[in-house]
């Protein structure tokens, strides 16, 4: 069953996933060489916490953290730890909130220092397919209308779109029906009505879609080694315009800060 959201239930799932940019925000201000995956983590959750919220990742399934830290060739699920952050790193970084009932969902790829261009080009255009994803998402359209758009766009500069993973509806669960590939033909799948709440996140390779899963039964890396960038908003399917209920803009603010 697909689950479709009053506008109250809306407002409140909007309310958990702004907390989650605020969260990627006070991360972002740390992101740095040297620093340990872990000592992101530990922030991201108290700050939750102390915003009278949960940290969904921790504990789901059996997920020992509050944050995803995914660094370089891992495409997500990374268990923060003892890794440093080195200059060059592409990281992303992946946080969920659970408050007044409704889930929040959101991810942001940051480079670690100095990175290289082809990197920061994988960043910008894994972003740029995110917004072209979510603007053809309005009732009528269809699931794969969303994935055609990453696709063809991130597979235009020769990206492959990982397909082992994909974006999800979202409300009082953390992961709900339907899910959302970021690959796919226009027309195709799920009929899209308003109400309906769901993350969009394309996952985009340097190199091959191949990827594996570490050891850990979380880690997803890129098969080949090569990099890989995530970026996630959370929208609501709207009568016109789509409404992204997540925010970047705390988190950019931060990293225009840093910048200068």
């Amino acid at each position: 069953m697909i689950s479709y959201k009053s506008k109250e239930e809306i407002e409140l799932i909007r309310q958990s996933s702004l907390l989650v940019g605020k969260t990627l925000a006070e991360v972002a201000k740390l992101i740095r060489p040297g620093i340990k995956t872990k000592e992101l983590d530990k922030v991201a959750e108290t700050f939750i916490k102390d915003h009278k919220a949960k940290p969904a990742f921790k504990g789901y399934n059996g997920f020992p953290a509050t944050l995803c830290i995914s660094v370089n060739d891992v495409v997500v699920h990374g268990i923060p730890g003892d890794l440093e952050l080195k200059d060059g790193d592409l990281v992303s970084v992946d946080c969920g909130t659970l408050l007044n009932g409704f889930y929040g969902d959101s991810a942001y790829s940051f480079a670690v220092g100095d990175v290289s261009e082809e990197k920061k080009l994988l960043m910008e255009r894994t972003k740029e397919s995110l917004y072209l994803g979510i603007k053809v998402a309005r009732p009528g359209n269809r699931i794969g209308n969303i994935g055609y758009e990453i696709q063809t766009y991130v597979e235009s500069f020769g990206y492959a779109v990982v397909r082992d993973l994909v974006g999800h509806g979202i409300g009082t669960n953390l992961h709900e029906r339907p899910e959302v590939p970021n690959y796919g033909k226009r027309g195709e799948g799920v009929m899209l009505k308003e109400g309906l709440v769901i993350c969009i996140e394309p996952m985009i390779n340097l190199g091959t879609r191949q990827v594996s899963q570490d050891r850990d039964g979380w880690t997803i890396r890129t098969a080949d080694g090569m990099p890989s960038a995530h970026f996630e908003h959370q929208i609501a399917i709207t009568k016109g315009e789509p409404m992204i209920l997540s925010s970047f803009e705390e988190i950019e603010k931060v990293l225009k800060e840093k910048a200068n």
